[in-house]
């Protein structure tokens, strides 16, 4: 790795040009400065988008066709980078400063990891800080390393944290985009971990905001990425990615996955348990989880 290589920055973005403003700002105003910053905007009617990247240096703007979703736009401005180091940051999050030049010391001095994350702190709307902090854990170890099996249906990275190594970036490939809009970045992440070991920097690294709103929304979107999970590993598996071994592991972890989401035990509960794997209730431990879910 060179002295300072680039790092590609790709920012999806749709109808909020005010946030995007403090998005960029959080970028532009980076102790690291060899930085390219790609903002791919999802279809926003009118130029607004526009002229505020054109008023900035070293911004690429690229218009979509409108797809619903964040992972399109990332996969076209993923295409379209070209740093040996890359990070994803959605439009409302905003970086702290020095960010950036932590994260490309420690890939920089830990050659074994594909890519370093942290956690961040949760503000509102208006940017206010909530005193609440989201991805930090109280065991380093559960989010360093070989950490693959640890995150099924535990954790995920936070999206405005990692920096990737393109070499990684090339190896996983796209944000599935068939999937519902929720849960694309955590089926990433996993095919990440997967391929490489992860390293955890315990230090706040971004502001994530957060709508309670959008939040409520999204929420039944995430009962269906348990099947999503399985059919990325089940894809690794054929890929030689990973051994039966493990796989067998990672499907307990969704069958406990499944019931945990399930708010009431459906005919729908039954369905996605048997997508994973037709025997999942031979395992005690499923047993006993459904029938708190069904008595209680």
């Amino acid at each position: 790795m060179s002295e300072t290589p680039l790092v590609s920055v790709i920012i999806p973005t749709y109808n909020r040009p005010a946030l995007l403003k403090q998005t960029l700002a959080s970028v532009a105003y980076q102790t690291y400065e060899n930085i390219e910053i790609i903002v791919v905007d999802d279809g926003t009617p009118g130029d607004e988008n526009r002229l505020l990247c054109e008023a900035m240096n070293n911004v690429n703007y690229i218009k979509i066709e409108n797809s619903g979703g964040a992972a399109r736009p990332r996969n076209e401005g993923k295409r379209r980078s070209k740093g040996s180091l890359v990070a994803f940051l959605d439009d409302d999050d905003i970086w702290l400063p020095d960010k950036v030049e932590k994260q490309v010391r420690i890939l920089k001095e830990n050659p074994d990891f594909g890519l370093v994350h942290g956690y961040c702190k949760i503000i509102d709307l208006e940017g206010n800080e909530t005193g609440r902090i989201i991805g930090k854990t109280g065991d380093i170890n559960a989010k360093h390393g070989d950490v693959a099996l640890k995150m099924i249906g535990n954790w995920t990275l936070m999206m405005p944290t990692p920096l990737l190594r393109r070499e990684l970036v090339e190896e996983v490939g796209d944000f599935n985009e068939s999937m519902p809009q929720a849960g694309e970045d955590v089926e990433y992440w996993l095919r990440c971990a997967l391929v490489t070991k992860f390293y955890y920097l315990d230090e706040c690294l971004a502001m994530y905001r957060y709508y309670q709103s959008t939040g409520k929304q999204l929420a039944g979107q995430y009962t269906e990425l348990p099947v999503y999970l399985k059919n990325a590993l089940k894809n690794a598996l054929q890929n030689n990615i990973i051994d039966d071994n493990f796989y067998k592991q990672a499907k307990k972890k969704l069958e406990i996955m499944v019931l945990k989401q399930a708010p009431k035990i459906r005919l729908k509960t039954f369905r996605k348990l048997n997508e994973i794997n037709p025997f999942w209730f031979v395992t005690f431990g499923n047993i006993k989880l459904l029938a708190k879910k069904l008595f209680t």
